[in-house]
């Protein structure tokens, strides 16, 4: 058996810098919760196909871990050949729809697994191109980083040098719908950081950017995901901060 822990993250903040194609650039850091992680497990056995199990809020055709199998065999045959011998477990920690990435993370997980296993010899570069196409925050875990400024639509990570925070997070029995949030955003809230604001952010630490701005001021998405879940509004107690579209909130211990 090989097993790798699969980190959960939180953004200390998240800013729209503007609109490319479909999708919406950001400004933001990205950070790993080191006291929450899934763990994705290759257990041996004899195998007629990519065999996965966990408890996963998706189907298995919708799973980011499946779709990782497809593109790295559509690339690589013999990645077929090392699914017949093992089977893919997950053990789920990371609450879904939460906002802390758990599904991006188990995919980079599971690429980063296959490239030792199956002696690919593929760079963090390489493996992000391939985690891009199938969440836009697949490469932040594909680099395993601590902290990091993400920019782009997520493909653009730089390693941001500080302090391992000890980061607490709650997770409301709500499943935010990012979709939702982000037409609420575009039709209501929508706003751009400005250069100089954005290039300000990535330049402060962690730490400095909580102990200055709001949960508002963090987070662009917070004011449109709480005007369609108002329940969220119940979390803000002046020490939580949002993460990504939500439902998680958190804090520094």
């Amino acid at each position: 058996m090989i097993e790798k822990k699969s980190y959960a993250k939180v953004n200390i903040f998240l800013k729209i810098a503007g609109k490319r194609d479909n999708y919406h650039e950001i400004v933001s850091r990205f950070v790993r919760v080191h006291s929450l992680y899934d763990v994705v497990r290759f257990e041996k056995g004899e195998f007629d196909k990519f065999t996965l199990e966990g408890d996963f809020g998706c189907e298995t055709e919708k799973n980011t871990i499946y779709k990782a199998y497809l593109e790295l065999y559509s690339m690589f045959k013999n990645v077929e050949e090392i699914f017949k011998n093992y089977k893919v477990v997950v053990e789920k920690n990371i609450p879904e729809f939460a906002g802390l990435g758990g599904g991006s993370s188990n995919c980079a997980t599971f690429i980063l697994m296959v490239n030792i296993l199956g002696n690919l010899k593929l760079s963090p570069d390489e493996l992000a191109v391939i985690g891009a196409k199938i969440g836009a925050d697949v490469p932040f875990f594909i680099y395993e980083y601590d902290s990091a400024n993400v920019t782009g639509i997520g493909e653009v990570v730089e390693k941001f040098d500080e302090e391992v925070l000890d980061i607490k997070t709650v997770t409301p029995k709500i499943e935010c719908n990012t979709g939702a949030i982000f037409a609420k955003f575009r039709d209501e809230f929508y706003k751009e950081i400005s250069k100089e604001e954005a290039s300000k952010l990535l330049q402060m630490k962690s730490k400095d950017i909580l102990e200055t701005l709001s949960i508002d001021e963090a987070n662009d998405l917070y004011a449109p995901a709480s005007s369609v879940y108002p329940e969220l509004k119940t979390y803000e107690n002046g020490k939580n901060f949002f993460s990504g579209s939500g439902s998680s909130f958190f804090q520094l211990n």
